[in-house]
């Protein structure tokens, strides 16, 4: 399985959900480089301080639901708010350790998701992404 992604960011507030986030992605060398931020304003505040670069900005963010102070939904309300550009460029994946029917359908409500995901991330899972973006 080959991944194209440049840049991909990872917003979640627990570290050990983050870092494993990133060792599975770095295993799979699913993008050249990783960001990773521990809230959703933190994830808001790197798009609006890239904005206009767009070799900066993620091809693909992996955003948590529940976070303290900004929760995923929340980031979403804040991202719509965003520069077209950005929301052009940026996919976004929700992760969730809820298995709160309610909480899949809300976030794939969102145009601006594209796929929602159970934790932890795994090889099989990062293999349905590239099938949910195009």
């Amino acid at each position: 399985m080959e991944f194209n992604f440049n840049k991909v960011m990872v917003v979640d507030d627990a570290d050990i959900d983050r870092i494993l986030a990133e060792r599975i992605l770095n295993r799979h060398a699913f993008a050249e480089e990783i960001v990773a931020v521990d809230s959703a304003t933190s994830a808001l505040t790197y798009l609006n301080a890239n904005r206009t670069q767009e070799q900066a900005l993620p091809d693909l963010i992996f955003l948590d639901i529940n976070m303290p102070r900004m929760n995923g939904f929340e980031f979403l309300d804040e991202y719509e708010k965003l520069p077209e550009d950005i929301k052009r460029k940026c996919i976004i994946v929700m992760l969730s350790s809820s298995l709160h029917p309610g909480d899949r359908e809300r976030a794939l409500s969102s145009p601006y998701v594209c796929q929602f995901l159970n934790k932890p991330l795994t090889k099989e899972k990062l293999a349905e992404i590239p099938a949910a973006v195009k």
